[in-house]
């Protein structure tokens, strides 16, 4: 997934990289003074005001002790940071995950630069929606990070108001929304890298297969415009509906277009086996077969057997693994390292420009920023864009094609 420290761009006093992202920094490097090199990153140390007493033997820090360590760091930037730390079952779980994330993160940059206030949202929408307006509307946290309930983050996006500090939502499959930026990799964004990685090796005419619904539109747009960049077309959008067996949807596509080089099947949050059923029985011309990170949410099914899919390596979380294995006890996965890149991102951005540099133009720009999770930036109507690797399915295992890919 690459390496770990936030860079910021070339004018924040970062330097460019040859791919044009924002070159990654050492964790000891964020805060040096321009033009000195950081020493090597030692391991971390608990951040001011938390003793290492609370890392747990083989899982996510407990309960009790994450809520006894609810502010981390005594530096000048406020960040508010909002978890289902006590929630039940896999949400309060991955909560204490990014928890135990962030305080890596703080560890390695951020102890001085950041005041980190954790709040509990115990994984209720209600709840986390009500933290959440109150923490934007405070005057006192320059960024909140969080929160991870779709519906909390979905009502901060409806909201106006330009003077409100930004937002660095967590929650799975959130479109995102002016000032409100998705931090996850979602379904659109896997789909464009995919379908872009396809048209790099020459094919030309898509189709583009999706769930009925609100959520169509965004993939439709991020797919046709990855595309475009290689001077392909999404020749037809099919929706359909999880009723219909797939077959329709397959008929449709017989109808309206004429030998397409490729297609993507969206998921949503449902299985795309039907589609993938119905697409096998049709038979006739081989076609590039494109998936979404969304179809890993189940196990592997035999239908997945050659299709590629563009998604983050769960497997690997860079440089950061090692060091928080040692002090956590456990494997780090995805949701650890969103959390240590959104916080190691606040922190970079502190310490070039200052607790006032929270902006839209730091946080949109186009280079964007490298974390654990790879390259990423976030645009102006709150979706966020990701680098990721590119698989295909051998044998019921993803086989890497591709380091990295993205749509854009």
């Amino acid at each position: 997934m690459g390496a770990i420290a936030l860079g910021l761009v070339a004018a924040l006093g970062g330097c460019q990289s040859k791919s044009g992202a924002s070159d990654v920094l050492d964790p000891s490097a964020v805060a040096a003074p321009a033009g000195q090199a950081g020493a090597a990153a030692a391991p971390a140390q608990p951040a001011s005001g938390e003793t290492s007493s609370s890392a747990t033997s083989g899982g996510p820090t407990s309960v009790a002790d994450a809520k006894a360590n609810l502010t981390l760091g005594t530096g000048p930037t406020k960040v508010t940071m909002l978890l289902p730390l006590s929630a039940p079952g896999s949400t309060g779980e991955n909560g204490r995950k990014m928890y135990d994330g962030a305080r890596l993160a703080m560890a390695d940059l951020g102890d001085k630069l950041l005041t980190l206030t954790i709040e509990d949202t115990r994984g209720d929408s209600g709840n986390a929606k009500d933290l959440a307006v109150k923490a934007i509307t405070s005057g006192t946290a320059k960024v909140v990070i969080g929160p991870s309930e779709p519906a909390a983050a979905q009502h901060l996006a409806k909201l106006s108001g330009s003077k409100r500090p930004p937002v660095l939502a967590l929650a799975d499959n959130f479109a995102g929304g002016p000032g409100v930026y998705s931090v996850r990799l979602s379904e659109a964004d896997s789909a464009a890298a995919g379908a872009a990685a396809i048209a790099g090796k020459g094919a030309r005419k898509f189709v583009l297969m999706v769930p009925s619904g609100a959520d169509s539109s965004p993939i439709e747009s991020r797919v046709a415009n990855a595309l475009s960049i290689y001077g392909a077309t999404l020749a037809v959008t099919l929706p359909y509906s999880a009723a219909d067996g797939g077959a329709k949807v397959v008929s449709d596509m017989g109808s309206l277009v004429e030998a397409p080089d490729a297609v993507v099947v969206a998921s949503g949050g449902g299985s795309p086996t039907a589609v993938l059923a119905a697409l096998k029985a049709k038979g006739g011309k081989a076609v590039t077969l494109i998936g979404t990170d969304r179809w890993l949410e189940r196990p592997m099914d035999p239908l997945y057997e050659g299709a590629y899919i563009a998604t983050l390596d769960e497997s690997e979380t860079g440089p950061i693994a090692d060091r928080f294995k040692a002090t956590y006890k456990y494997q780090p996965d995805v949701n650890v390292a969103y959390a240590y890149d959104m916080v190691a991102l606040s922190a970079g951005i502190a310490s070039s420009a200052g607790p006032d540099g929270f902006n839209k133009q730091v946080l949109e720009n186009t280079t964007g920023f490298r974390g654990s999770t790879g390259l990423f930036r976030f645009r102006s109507d709150g979706s966020s864009q990701r680098s990721m690797p590119f698989f295909k399915v051998e044998k019921g295992q993803l086989k890497l094609v591709e380091k990295s890919t993205s749509g854009f």
